[in-house]
């Protein structure tokens, strides 16, 4: 899938290793780039689901229409698919909404 932003700090954070370690850790700065690669490898939202990356689910409630997968507990990175003729994942944030 193709990536997009919904803030360019969120775009920053998502893509440069150095701007997320000074913001969350090393740990967590591994396991959003890890996210975002696996996002950017599969063709679709369905693929996501089925083989279960980071424990990709569906958001109900206010968050109903965006998918979340799991960084380090308790925080997950929150994003909602575009359906153009390419599905496109829009990163919308990170995020611990429990």
């Amino acid at each position: 899938m193709k990536v997009t932003y919904r803030t360019k700090t969120l775009e920053k954070v998502c893509t440069d290793l150095s701007v997320a370690t000074r913001k969350y850790g090393q740990e967590m700065a591994e396991r959003i780039q890890m996210r975002i690669d696996q996002i950017r490898a599969v063709d679709d939202i369905e693929q996501m689901l089925q083989y279960k990356f980071g424990r990709c689910h569906p958001l109900k409630g206010d968050r109903k229409g965006y998918y979340a997968v799991d960084l380090v507990q308790p925080y997950r990175l929150i994003f909602e698919v575009l359906y153009n003729e390419i599905q496109i994942a829009n990163i919308f944030e990170i995020a611990d909404y429990h």
